[in-house]
């Protein structure tokens, strides 16, 4: 691994890690603002900003932008989570300096013209619209709500109808002035880089970003549980049932990454083998969690028939409560090799190490050795996995269920299943 890292003048971290095998370069902008940093009458400005970096520059029209990277054959492209915005490229070697030009104009020189952002607003409302419509979606929404009611991380990235309607012009220029700043923020690169020219554009394109005036509070999450059910007219019910689990900064983190794996990660895993394999229950079942600086969420999802809730569920708990007193050592050594061998075939993907590293240095401040990444990953062993279980089983469940769910049986119910 070759990761270099240098910090501007204005605090602005640039890292690459250089891969000296392929003819491409992957580059972005990773920023410390995401959704559960937004203000409730603001929620989704996060991700309205993120598509109206797009729209025209002082330099650039919406279309010369698209044209430009795609003349040289790269993409630019960006994406919002809950606790980060990315911007990112893809160019071949040579088309660097284009791409960081075009990522620098877009966060520093946008203009946001108010037709273009009554444009763009439509076309969030439309995909607001298009997730509601797909009960995938919806499920997890209403799941991140449940866990965390009334707060930044219970709310919907993509914001609401009414606050995305909300959203002003001056609002967007004041989220960018005070959340785009160079100290929580990375410019980073994956692939055929050399680090010392990188830097220099780096400073050219950024070394005007402006420093922090001050530290911004988040509240910590207070994960409460509790129940959601919304009848509708579907062919399938979906489900999640889950609880509060722990943040990336936790020493059960890579212990977690281990259990869900084993658990209901894959084909192999416990629920997919014993609920879809030897039921046949359902279509879809997997486990998964979901860090945070400073808390997380865990869940099993399911899509089922509706028919299908009163035998799916007892069963889905049961599994749950019987991994922290029967999981063996054949299970957890073969999770551990998932997790091994997908943390290393990243390193083939220039894009991944470009990601990697700007979110390490976001969430840790250091990038992470993939030796160091395997090395916590080999160290979790059965009694681990087993800890990890028990502390997910302690919080009070929260499950959130869309369909035909009439068969679902209570809230009560089910918390009892999961502590018997």
């Amino acid at each position: 691994m070759t990761i270099r890292i240098t910090t501007l003048d204005n605090g602005l971290r640039v890292v690459t890690d250089t891969m000296d095998h392929v003819e491409t370069v992957a580059l972005g902008m990773w920023v410390a603002a995401g959704a559960r940093h937004e203000p409730a009458p603001r929620n989704g400005i996060a991700h309205l900003l993120e598509h109206m970096a797009f729209k025209g520059t002082k330099r650039r029209t919406a279309r010369g932008i698209a044209e430009e990277i795609e003349n040289v054959g790269g993409s630019l492209n960006a994406f919002t989570g809950r606790e980060l915005t990315a911007y990112h490229a893809a160019v071949l070697k040579d088309d660097v300096a284009l791409a960081v030009d075009l990522v620098a104009d877009i966060l520093l020189d946008s203009t946001f013209v108010e037709e273009e952002l009554q444009r763009e607003r439509g076309v969030v409302l439309q995909e607001i619209g298009q997730a509601n419509d797909t009960p995938d979606d919806v499920i997890f929404d209403n799941f991140q709500a449940v866990a965390f009611p009334e707060q930044a991380l219970g709310r919907p990235v993509l914001g609401t109808e009414a606050t995305v309607n909300a959203i002003a012009r001056d609002d967007l220029f004041d989220w960018l002035r005070n959340r785009y700043v160079a100290e929580r923020m990375v410019l980073s690169a994956g692939g055929a880089i050399e680090h010392d020219r990188f830097v220099d554009l780096a400073n050219k394109a950024f070394g005007r970003l402006p420093r922090a005036t001050g530290d911004v509070a988040v509240t910590a999450p207070v994960f409460a549980g509790g129940d959601r059910r919304d009848s509708d007219d579907l062919e399938q019910a979906h489900l999640v049932i889950g609880g509060e689990a722990f943040s990336y900064l936790d020493p059960d983190h890579h212990a977690l990454a281990v259990f869900s794996t084993l658990f209901g990660g894959g084909m192999s895993s416990r629920l997919f083998q014993r609920i879809r394999e030897d039921r046949g229950l359902v279509y879809s079942i997997y486990s998964f969690n979901a860090a945070y600086r400073d808390g997380g969420l865990f869940g099993i999802y399911a899509g089922t028939a509706g028919d299908s809730l009163p035998e799916l569920v007892p069963i889905v708990c049961e599994e749950f409560r019987k991994v922290a007193d029967d999981v063996d050592d054949a299970e957890v050594a073969r999770a551990r090799a998932q997790l091994k061998a997908g943390t290393l075939m990243a390193l083939e993907s220039s894009h991944s190490r470009c990601e990697q590293a700007a979110r390490q240095l976001l969430i840790y401040g250091r990038p992470i050795p993939y030796t160091e990444t395997v090395d916590r990953i080999e160290a979790v062993d059965t009694d681990a996995v087993r800890r990890v279980a028990r502390r997910l089983l302690a919080s009070p469940p929260a499950v959130c269920a869309l369909g035909p769910i009439d068969k679902l049986e209570s809230y009560d119910a089910i918390a009892r299943r999961l502590k018997a």
